[in-house]
Parts: structure tokens; C-alpha cells; sequence
């Protein structure tokens, strides 16, 4: 049996994961605590811990446009200038799967 895994897929199970991951790494590196960075993504503490040890997310190492829109949005976080999170992390996806080398084609068209 063949299984193939679809773009959708490697989105959900790889670079979403990454962009939390590098998220709540951004927010521990701007002074928040494990807590407080879980409650701006709203996550478990546990998942916070998790990303920055390393045991949890794929990790990418995003950089260029993408890696700004992650430092921007992670400023915006801690200033309470979010009212929509999820755009802010549509764009981050789409500048990944359109510059980074560690997510190519595969990750689905590109915009």
C-alpha cells in the first residue's frame, strides 16, 4: 500500500508546528515567562516548555522575511496589538512556503 502525504499534511504536521515553536521561543527571548507566552499563543505552558527544549515542533530555522514576520508578530503579542491572530500566522505560512529552503514545493503552491 502506498501512503503519500499531502501538502495540507506536511503544513499541518510540519511547519505549523515550527512557526509556534520559533513563536514562543521569540516571546521567552523577549522576557515573557513560559506561562505568560502560552497564555499570548494561547497553549499549555507544557507545549511552551516543549518548543524550547526542543521536543516538540519541527524544527526550521526560518530567516529572511519570514523570520521578521515571526519577531514582528511576537512584539505585536506582547504589546496586546493582535486583534487577529490568525492572518498574522496565514502570512507567516505563506512566506515560508514561498522563501524558505527547509519548505519547498512540496508544502503546497505557492502563492
Amino acid at each position: 500500500m502506498v501512503t503519500m502525504e499531502t501538502p495540507c499534511q506536511k503544513i499541518v504536521w510540519d511547519l505549523v508546528p515550527a512557526i509556534r515553536a520559533s513563536l514562543a521561543i521569540e516571546l521567552v527571548n523577549r522576557g515573557q515567562s513560559q506561562a505568560a507566552s502560552a497564555k499570548l499563543l494561547g497553549i499549555a505552558p507544557s507545549a511552551v516548555s516543549q518548543y524550547i527544549s526542543g521536543k516538540r515542533g519541527y524544527r526550521i530555522e526560518f530567516q529572511g522575511e519570514t523570520k521578521e514576520l515571526i519577531e514582528k508578530l511576537a512584539q505585536d503579542l506582547i504589546e496586546d496589538k493582535v486583534e487577529d491572530f490568525v492572518p498574522r500566522i496565514c502570512q507567516i505560512c505563506t512566506s515560508a512556503r514561498g522563501n524558505e529552503s527547509n519548505c519547498n514545493s512540496t508544502c503546497g503552491p505557492k502563492e
